[in-house]
């Protein structure tokens, strides 16, 4: 081979790299940063930068520059007198080298 690492991949770590990404962010500051080539998304909790990383370069066929994540708390969900809270949850922002980009995704119109 010409020195090019492939990333060997089982039906199962696809699938569980595939669950990975929940879904597109589109707030104020996410809509910025696609100017900036720079993507938003929600993932799993326990996902890691490196299977993130390389779930976008293999679906996408884009190049990664850098990752930053951070962790949000959840928030509080009141049901008559029991106070309660959803599930804390990380979110990505995925910086693409110059000349990638993600195609958007196009919803059904009914």
């Amino acid at each position: 081979m010409d020195g090019i690492k492939y990333a060997v991949f089982t039906d199962k770590s696809l699938r569980l790299l595939m669950d990975g990404i929940k879904y597109a962010v589109f707030t104020d500051k996410s809509l910025r940063l696609l100017g900036k080539n720079q993507y938003t998304s929600n993932v799993e909790s326990g996902s890691t930068r490196t299977e993130i990383k390389h779930w976008v370069e293999l679906f996408f066929g884009v190049k990664v520059m850098a990752m930053n994540s951070h962790r949000l708390p959840g928030k509080g969900r009141r049901m008559g007198p029991i106070m309660g809270h959803t599930m804390h949850y990380k979110r990505m922002i995925i910086t693409l080298q110059p000349g990638y980009s993600i195609p958007p995704v196009r919803k059904k119109r009914t």
